[in-house]
């Protein structure tokens, strides 16, 4: 993993905006329906070049696909794991809205960004779960080798859920225990990271349930019990990434990606010192949203491991505002003095299409976004190198 030694390198979380022809034939995959292989792989080919020439033209350093080949971050993985499959959602507990939306009822689901998740079916585990295609992962990683060779950008990094993720958004259907499935779901999941890191490419593991499913599927629980489920999840991914350096890894939590009033968010602090313990190098976390720019004082209050990476958001992933370069350049230096230049890479607070289909954020916002955030690295970089 490249380190920011010389000026203040750029990078995002992953998801972006897919061209509205893949995404239908993205869903009609998902759903089953006939869809023409070829085409699908051809179109998703030419989307993942189309999208890695512009974050580099953006001012992006560390790249990736865009996931434009994925409809969600964590449905992907029932193309390539047995044991999981769609359902019509019979016997299947339903979910409850966030806490914070029903506080605030009037809102509905308005600020959940609109698109994506209608066009989902619902995934559980419904059978043994174990790695079964690793084709769709050699297509992506030949996709994203071509356009980072065509594009030259400074490095890449791969997206892959976490098992703590799948554990908690794939829901368990078939394992007397959830410690048991999160356990099957370690190994199920270790030869794509593997892959992944044999490719050449930084992994990164996405992590929500570490911080967003405290508000949302795990609102029942104690923040003891909840901290105890994190625990484990962690412990989890250090054992799926066993045979991967620490430094090609980096892994991303967020508290969700919609814009609604997050009044119920587990605070950071009570968080940092679990991702210490992580074995990635680099932490990916929110720090441009209302809700959690402030946190960078906690962040300040924390003894962080001296290995560790520091990878804010000075983008906010939910709001149409472009931030203004200086006020990205404040954000960084803020972390520039807690962990130091070199240690700090500029980030956006999560992706910009979570699920195939919402743009939450338009496209030619988030293009505009990733620009102000290069202009913001430079000014940092001015002040922080003189």
């Amino acid at each position: 993993m490249q380190r920011s030694t010389e000026r203040i390198l750029t990078t995002h979380v992953g998801s972006l905006p897919r061209p509205d022809d893949l995404i239908e034939m993205l869903g009609r995959e998902d759903r089953g329906e006939a869809v023409d292989d070829t085409a699908l792989w051809a179109r998703t080919t030419e989307a993942v070049a189309a999208s890695v020439k512009d974050q580099v033209a953006a001012g992006l350093d560390v790249v990736c696909d865009g996931e434009v080949g994925k409809m969600a971050y964590h449905v992907y993985a029932k193309h390539r794991l047995s044991g999981l499959g769609a359902t019509d959602g019979t016997g299947v507990p339903g979910r409850k809205p966030p806490r914070d939306m029903q506080d605030f009822p009037e809102l509905g689901t308005s600020s959940l960004g609109g698109g994506g998740p209608e066009l989902l079916q619902s995934t559980v585990c419904n059978a043994p779960v174990a790695h079964a295609d690793l084709a769709p992962l050699e297509r992506d990683v030949a996709n994203l080798r071509a356009a980072a060779d065509a594009a030259k950008p400074h490095d890449v990094f791969m997206n892959a859920a976490s098992p703590g993720c799948l554990r908690t958004y794939v829901p368990n259907s078939y394992y007397s225990s959830n410690d048991e499935y999160l356990e099957v779901l370690v190994e199920a999941m270790r030869p794509e990271y593997n892959a992944i890191h044999k490719a050449g490419f930084v992994l990164q593991l996405d992590c929500p349930d570490l911080a967003g499913s405290r508000h949302t599927d795990h609102q029942d629980l104690s923040e003891a019990e909840f901290l105890a489920m994190a625990e484990k999840n962690i412990e989890a991914l250090n054992a799926a990434t066993s045979d991967i350096p620490a430094d090609a890894l980096r892994m991303h939590i967020c508290w969700l990606n919609y814009s609604g009033p997050h009044t119920h968010d587990l605070p950071v602090s009570k968080l940092i010192n679990l991702l210490g313990r992580a074995r990635p190098q680099a932490l990916l976390f929110e720090g441009a949203n209302p809700r959690h720019e402030h946190e960078w004082e906690d962040w300040q209050a924390a003894k962080i491991p001296d290995d560790k990476v520091l990878v804010p958001g000075v983008i906010d992933s939910t709001s149409n505002f472009v931030e203004h370069p200086v006020l990205i350049a404040q954000r960084l230096g803020r972390y520039a003095d807690i962990v130091g230049r070199e240690r700090i890479i500029a980030g956006a607070d999560c992706g910009f299409s979570t699920y195939a289909g919402r743009k939450a954020v338009f496209p030619s916002v988030v293009w505009a976004k990733f620009r102000a955030m290069a202009e913001g690295a430079h000014i940092a970089t001015e002040r922080l190198w003189g």
